[in-house]
């Protein structure tokens, strides 16, 4: 079966004046086209994962130069132009008059038209991952990257419409990139922002300007930080905390401080928690608390050391202990539950492709299979990561490689998933090279090594 997966995934290599500079989305010979012939900045990230590991970098290193090369650098005031900074969700070869170019999309031709803001945070999350693989921080020293990474974080620091650590962002403009009610304050860009942030501090050189973003990062961090454990978090003592929520508070002694209601609390929500297991939720802003479980934003909270050792542990305990409903025939779940009824015509706008228990709606999703491997070993949990392995190979292959299953234990292959999608491959090869030699961790993870002051809040 690897044999198999390592051909897919060459196969599906894109090349650029000769070199290698991608993978295509997918290679799904019954299905049109449409823009899944493109390289997606966070697609690319779980094939370049594996490359990495098997040493084989210059692939990464390419895809990093010319993503970089299409960062949005013009400061503009034209609404339908990219902000400054920002990086594609998508780029693809073209010729013209026999000569090659790379042609990029910022969200213009996406679905719903909204720019992707994860695809900056990807970037330097892998570009991290490939100076920790092969040691070239020659590359992230170059005075393009250091105004790269600069310009990500001007983009994401300066003035905004919020009072909050947390990053504002739109419906759509992340993995969930469909109406999925989750605009405002996402838990995985807060999480990919954490990384980005940590990163930044890593690779940011003191020199010139560096110094005053490195400065504005870490103030940030630590707010970031605290909100996120804080706040997000739900287990059944933060759950009788919100249950005797007074509303209406008002100043800086409001416990309430958000002025959540106590009857948004969901009825299955009660029943779900144990007294050792917890989450963070996905979503927090002004009266509201999305008390649905994000698969990826909990991950990567684990990986990157966003949540606590013992927060961590306790998004352990709850995917052992709902096994069934976040793993079930398919790891893993990208939401739970799925929004159904009235609820789910409101909030998805009757979305056809996102109805319950499919796609992102409740679908279970192969590529957040590395992530809950990563997570798992982090924990000392290698068992529960073979055990979802276990179930991933049963079918990936005979069912070849589908984008998403559908179904509330994930029974169904998709019922629009494309067929030899690119980061399904990958997420498997890179959850094997991961299991098999557990030190590669090191390239995505970062140790709890923050002090979070809370009078700072």
């Amino acid at each position: 079966m690897i044999d198999e997966a390592q051909t897919a995934l060459e196969a599906a290599i894109l090349y650029y004046q000769g070199e290698p500079i991608g993978t295509v989305a997918a290679r799904d010979p019954e299905a049109e086209a449409l823009n899944y012939d493109q390289c997606f900045v966070r697609d690319f990230v779980s094939s370049a994962l594996f490359f990495l590991v098997q040493g084989k970098p210059d692939i990464v290193r390419n895809f990093l130069v010319a993503v970089l090369g299409l960062q949005s650098r013009e400061r503009r005031l034209d609404c339908f132009q990219p902000g400054q900074g920002l990086h594609p969700a998508s780029f693809k070869v073209e010729v013209q008059a026999g000569k090659e170019y790379l042609v990029a999309d910022f969200g213009e031709q996406a679905i719903a038209r909204v720019a992707p803001i994860d695809s900056c945070f990807w970037w330097l999350v892998l570009l991290r991952a490939y100076v920790k693989a092969t040691g070239d921080l020659a590359l992230a020293h170059r005075a393009d990257f250091q105004q790269g990474i600069q310009m990500i974080l001007q983009l994401c620091l300066e003035a905004r419409f919020d009072l909050f650590p947390t990053l504002l962002v739109p419906d759509g403009s992340f993995m969930i990139d469909r109406r999925m009610g989750v605009y405002g304050h996402p838990l995985e860009i807060q999480a990919l922002f954490y990384a980005a942030l940590r990163t930044a501090r890593e690779l940011l050189l003191p020199d010139g300007t560096g110094k005053t973003y490195l400065e504005a990062a870490e103030a940030r961090l630590s707010h970031l930080t605290y909100h996120v454990r804080k706040y997000y978090w739900i287990d059944l003592q933060r759950l009788n905390e919100i249950y005797r929520y007074k509303g209406e508070e008002f100043g800086d002694m409001a416990v309430n401080r958000f002025n959540v209601y106590p009857d948004t609390i969901p009825s299955w929500l009660i029943e779900w928690l144990s007294g050792t297991s917890g989450y963070l939720a996905g979503n927090l802003g002004p009266g509201q608390i999305d008390f649905r479980f994000f698969g990826l934003g909990n991950l990567m909270s684990v990986i990157v050391s966003l949540a606590t050792g013992q927060q961590s542990q306790a998004i352990v305990n709850l995917i052992e202990q709902r096994w069934q409903d976040l793993i079930g025939y398919m790891p893993l779940k990208i939401c739970f539950p799925a929004v159904e009824g009235q609820d789910w015509k409101i909030i998805t706008g009757c979305d056809p492709k996102n109805i319950p228990w499919s796609y992102h709606n409740g679908g279970s999703w192969p590529v957040l299979l590395w992530f809950l491997t990563a997570a798992m070993l982090k924990m000392g949990r290698d068992d529960l990561a073979y055990k979802a392995l276990e179930i991933a190979e049963k079918r990936l292959l005979p069912d070849q490689w589908p984008e998403y299953y559908d179904g509330r234990t994930g029974k169904l292959i998709g019922k629009e998933a494309r067929k030899y999608q690119t980061w399904t491959i990958a997420a498997f090869l890179a959850s094997k090279a991961l299991l098999e030699n557990p030190s590669h961790l090191a390239l995505i993870s970062f140790d709890e090594d923050l002090e979070v002051d809370a009078c700072l809040i």
